[in-house]
């Protein structure tokens, strides 16, 4: 049976290339990715805790323990363990504050000075941390991060980050004093590479703004 006579298709223009492609779809804004992507990882923390007491505190043992071959899979497990709720309550709200900020500056970026504080604080910890000594918490994390936040403006000669790192500063500039050996049973060695791996991040992920400033200052260059 022929279908019914429809005279509004008469005279429609025919998009060129077959059918009209789909809007493309909105991304998020760079803060709701942010805060999407460290709420969602400390979330995490959370659930690896719970499961962490419900084997008896097993899981934690999996830190950095300092010049063991075993000890080397803590660079990987290390800031994801905490020893108690109270250990991972002091670490959320920084971890939150500081991985935002980090984040905000892309979040390729932001994974990438991750990365190298990841890694560094662990192999740090694992080259000079006490002999028989367990290192765990996401304070090498915290650590690196705020070093990060510090110094990556001047690396950059950004006065945006140099602002931020001036208010991050204010805020938590008195944990630093934590990559010093103070408190017994804490990781200073973790605060402190973590720290040494926030500066390295930053050098490196400002090579193309210094590459960028160099070219400025030598200017263009005319051939006779």
């Amino acid at each position: 049976m022929s279908s019914p006579f429809d005279s509004s298709r008469f005279g429609a223009p025919v998009p060129r290339g077959g059918a009209s492609p789909a809007p493309a779809r909105k991304s998020k804004p760079l803060w709701l990715q942010s805060a999407i992507l460290v709420g969602t990882f400390t979330m995490l923390l959370y659930v690896i805790e719970i499961a962490d007491v419900a084997s008896d505190e097993r899981l934690e043992d999996n830190g950095v323990q300092p010049r063991t071959i075993d000890g080397l899979w803590g660079i990987l497990f290390a800031p994801v363990l905490h020893d108690d709720w109270a250990h991972l309550f002091a670490n959320t709200v920084p971890l939150l504050v500081l991985g935002f900020l980090v984040l905000l500056s892309g979040i390729a970026r932001g994974l990438a000075a991750t990365g190298i504080v990841w890694v560094v604080g662990g192999v740090g910890t694992w080259l000079t941390g006490g002999s028989y000594s367990n290192h765990i918490g996401a304070s090498v994390l915290i650590f690196g991060w705020l070093a990060y936040l510090l110094v990556r403006g001047v690396f950059a000669r950004n006065l945006g980050q140099i602002l931020v790192g001036v208010v991050v500063f204010v805020v938590y500039g008195s944990l630093l004093w934590g990559v010093l050996p103070s408190t017994p049973g804490v990781s200073w060695q973790g605060h402190l590479f973590g720290a040494v791996g926030g500066v390295l991040a930053a050098w490196l992920l400002s090579a193309d703004a210094r590459k960028q400033r160099a070219r400025k200052a030598v200017g263009p260059q005319s051939f006779g």
